[in-house]
């Protein structure tokens, strides 16, 4: 198994974030970073890591109540864009970005996240829409990315 992610590059949106593993809640609902850390992405270690067939799953903050968070950019991202992880052994795994989709949470694409590939891929999951009565977004954001190289760690 590939080391652990432990930062994103994103060049394109100015992303540069330390990533910390998360899991399930006890509803079932997948872990986010603390609202405290706005600047924080967490890989859902539950499923592939970068560079492993299948979707890795990252997770950020759209914003906070103390503002923009590491993936407010990210509706801007395009296809073609590079995002690169770094892995805890030194080495980076890049992916090019193939699309970005929007879809209410209530119609959340549970099999095109998480279901099996044939080849590494990596999902990045924020928020969007608008923010309802009760607070919160009604939409996610979701950048779906393809395998573009492993650099070995140097030095």
């Amino acid at each position: 198994m590939p080391a652990p992610p432990v930062r994103l590059l994103i060049p394109r949106i100015g992303v540069d974030a330390p990533v910390e593993g998360g899991g399930l809640n006890p509803d079932g609902t997948v872990e986010v970073p603390p609202a405290d850390r706005p600047g924080q992405v967490d890989w859902y270690r539950e499923g592939p890591a970068p560079g492993q067939r299948g979707p890795a799953v990252i997770l950020g903050h759209y914003d906070t109540r103390k503002g923009p968070a590491v993936f407010h950019r990210l509706p801007q991202l395009r296809p073609g864009d590079r995002i690169d992880i770094r892995r805890g052994d030194g080495s980076t795994v890049s992916f090019t970005v193939r699309e970005l989709q929007q879809f209410l949470k209530s119609r959340f694409p549970t099999a095109t996240v998480y279901g099996d590939t044939d080849t590494p891929q990596l999902r990045l999951i924020t928020c969007g829409g608008r923010v309802a009565s009760d607070g919160h977004y009604t939409d996610n954001i979701i950048v779906l990315a393809d395998l573009a190289g492993t650099k070995a760690a140097t030095g």
